[in-house]
């Protein structure tokens, strides 16, 4: 797709006086590398908050690629039977799984720790 025509990546600029102006995106760099499992510190930990009431699994400190985070994610919805999804750097699993993931994750070779009650 034409970066001049993709008008969502200039949504905040507003105007420009110069007639020679060329937007660029803000690329900040590659995105980073996977670390391997060992050297990763997940956190994982049961919310319910502004989900009515129902409960979902975070898994949130991933350091790597979205593709990595995705594969991951897809990995551990597989393992536990149930939907979820991945935004925001972060594994959403619904229902109460915390005890189940935080055990594959170890077992991976994650370092990964419960959060919360």
């Amino acid at each position: 797709m034409n970066d001049d025509n993709n008008w969502k990546s200039r949504l905040n600029v507003v105007y420009s006086t110069n007639p020679d102006y060329q937007y660029t995106l803000n690329n900040s760099g590659e995105e980073q590398q996977t670390l391997p499992p060992q050297q990763q510190n997940l956190i994982v930990c049961l919310d319910k908050k502004q989900r009515n009431g129902k409960k979902v699994t975070l898994v949130t400190g991933f350091k790597g690629t979205s593709e990595d985070l995705k594969n991951l994610g897809k990995e551990l919805k597989t393992k536990c039977g149930v939907g979820g999804s991945v935004k925001d750097e972060t594994i959403i699993i619904q229902g109460d799984f915390c005890n189940k993931i935080l055990e594959l994750l170890i077992k991976a070779g994650y370092k990964a720790k419960r959060s919360g009650g």
